[in-house]
């Protein structure tokens, strides 16, 4: 069986865990190596934040690994010789301090690919740290998805995880390379870039228009006529996109509205410019039907729906809960969320691990003797 490829994370709270999951779930050995005593920040979150930590560390052991001190930087060396991988979301310059950057421990490993996500990436506003809110705010997201007036955060740390998604698809190339050259490389993913790639299509609009500002995206409307939210008989919510002119027939054979022999509504163009009639003549109809009609009318019409669920809603799904895996946490059991490429995959499905219950093994692992690891504990290395 060939051994497992070795990727080193050396990051906390998203971006850098987030990669780490996802290499973790495409099989790799994933070690994250965390500060004695106190690990990753989000270990210690409470709040609507506790509990993320069990989801973004599932499938990896917990090296602790004092960095300031030589021979934790040491035990680290020696990892790097033997992985393929290294994550790093540290501030700009730590790594480099402690004489752990890319170049340095290519010298001794020159297959290693190393993947640095920054706050910014390289230009003007490098030297500037960031979490993901402030990118939101920064790159026109927060503004997109806001009101007018009222900018407003997305309801996951996307802008992260997307770097982080960006980060793995450059591991995997640079890996693919590796495999022509025997070389590996440097990766530096940049929050700010990954929000302003997610805010592509506005950029182009805004230049295609001429100049002519943009709305935030729920005030402006999108580009169909019926995309958008309706209130059933039992009070219930649920979105109807009609995205082609073929649903639209369907859409009319179930309901028979006023306007559906209407040439004004023959074509999405047309209906949306009479939306303000349109919209609430649906509404009325869509008012007369309880939730679980309209979900059976219109799957079976082939029209796209979606109900408005809480992400916890997503546990008692039929469907999303056949894509999540138990971990333990805290003596609970949580349901989370794996990968979502249906694949071979080796989904892990081990636990979030303790801080540093793996540090012991692992030093064994690279030779280290009974007397080394109580010297290392003893000076605070571990």
């Amino acid at each position: 069986m060939l051994e497992k490829p070795l990727a080193l994370e050396v990051g906390q709270i998203v971006a850098g865990p987030t990669a780490g999951l996802m290499l973790a779930d495409l099989g790799f050995n994933v070690i994250k190596i965390e500060q004695p005593g106190r690990g990753d920040v989000a270990r210690h979150f409470t709040g609507p934040s506790k509990g993320n930590f069990a989801f973004f560390n599932r499938g990896k052991r917990s090296m602790t690994l004092n960095l300031k001190i030589r021979e934790g930087r040491e035990a680290f060396i020696k990892l790097a010789k033997r992985a393929d991988v290294i994550i790093d979301n540290l501030g700009r310059g730590t790594m480099s301090r402690l004489g752990l950057s890319y170049e340095s421990l290519s010298e001794a490993n020159e297959g290693l690919v190393y993947l640095s996500i920054k706050g910014y990436g390289s230009g003007p506003y490098e030297d500037r740290n960031a979490l993901d809110y402030p990118i939101e705010v920064e790159s026109g997201v927060a503004y997109m998805n806001g009101l007018r007036g009222k900018p407003m955060r997305l309801g996951a740390s996307i802008v992260d995880m997307a770097a982080a998604m960006m980060g793995v698809i450059g591991i995997l190339h640079a890996l693919l390379k590796r495999r022509e050259t025997g070389r590996g490389s440097f990766i530096e993913v940049g929050l700010f870039e990954a929000a302003m790639f997610l805010m592509g299509q506005h950029i182009a609009s805004y230049q295609a228009r001429g100049g002519e500002p943009l709305l935030p995206l729920n005030e402006s409307g999108f580009a169909w006529a019926i995309y958008d939210f309706f209130e059933t008989l039992d009070n219930k919510k649920i979105f109807i996109a009609v995205t082609t002119d073929s649903q639209w027939l369907k859409f009319c054979e179930i309901f028979r509205l006023e306007v559906c022999d209407s040439p004004l509504y023959a074509t999405n163009e047309s209906r949306y410019e009479h939306r303000g009639e349109l919209i609430p003549l649906i509404s009325r109809e869509v008012a007369k039907h309880e939730l679980n009609w309209m979900i059976k009318t219109l799957r079976d019409a082939g029209i796209s729906y979606a109900v408005l669920n809480t992400p916890w809603d997503l546990l008692n799904d039929p469907h999303a809960s056949m894509k999540m895996i138990n971990v333990n946490y805290e003596g609970k059991q949580l349901r989370v969320p794996f990968l979502p490429i249906e694949n071979e995959l080796s989904i892990s499905s081990k636990d979030p691990p303790q801080l540093g219950e793996d540090t012991e093994t692992i030093l064994r692992e690279l030779g280290y003797g009974e007397e080394d690891i109580i010297m290392m504990r003893s000076i605070g290395a571990i």
